[in-house]
């Protein structure tokens, strides 16, 4: 077995629901409908036997995390907060309307080109995909074999991940997806991450309570059976 990353992103909050940048704003915590995915989720994830459950500082992901924790069936260390798995500093746009910001000229680039964006007297993206990588890399290089850990994050932060986990430029980030309370898995091998779930809301997650069967580093040719 090798350590498995569990990627999820935070519940809905009134800033998601009204089109507003929340960014690292303090009190955004998690809405009526945020409440019931995360507390969905959690019961979701009560199997999966997590070893570390990790969290940005924020409210919004403290609180799902939390969720997270009081439904495990085994024994999970405590919620540990991770400052590196915080929101991107969004600068002067945090707190602005999405449709307010997608009229300004830098907005074009981050959609096309991110890795070349700093929000004003804010972050870069690539800034936060490099500290959010790296995060990811030191958990798992200090990971059992067999560990399982979830990781309570953001949107950007959770797809800066993912690209890097495909080997993909942060420039094509946009192409992926992650929504409220979805799953995303990386299975990190000695040779390659394999990515198993992207903006998962609803499957079965059970598989990760086994270890009963080794994970090849080869990628099956012609995409394999899948999990039976």
């Amino acid at each position: 077995m090798v350590p498995t990353i569990v990627l999820v992103r935070h519940g809905r909050t009134s800033a998601n629901e009204r089109g507003i940048l929340a960014g690292r704003s303090p009190g955004v915590t998690l809405d009526e409908v945020g409440q019931e995915q995360a507390t969905a989720l959690a019961r979701r994830l009560a199997a999966v036997p997590f070893t570390t459950i990790v969290t940005s500082p924020l409210e919004r992901t403290r609180e799902t995390a939390e969720h997270i924790h009081a439904q495990q069936e085994r024994t999970a260390s405590d919620v540990v907060v991770d400052e590196r798995f915080i929101e991107c500093d969004y600068g002067k746009w945090t707190g602005q309307s999405l449709a307010t910001l997608a009229k300004k000229p830098l907005w074009k680039q981050v959609q096309s080109h991110p890795s070349a964006v700093t929000f004003p007297d804010g972050e870069s993206l690539m800034a936060m995909s490099m500290r959010a990588v790296s995060a990811v890399r030191d958990w798992t290089q200090r990971s059992r074999d067999a560990d399982v850990l979830a990781v309570v994050s953001h949107g950007d932060v959770i797809k800066a991940v993912l690209a890097d986990a495909l080997g993909m430029h942060l420039d094509a980030f946009q192409r992926l997806s992650v929504d409220p309370c979805s799953v995303s898995i990386v299975r990190y091998t000695k040779v390659r991450p394999f990515v198993v779930r992207i903006n998962d809301t609803g499957s079965d997650v059970a598989f990760l309570a086994s270890t009963s069967a080794d994970v090849s580093t080869d990628a099956p040719v012609g995409g394999g059976a899948g999990r039976g």
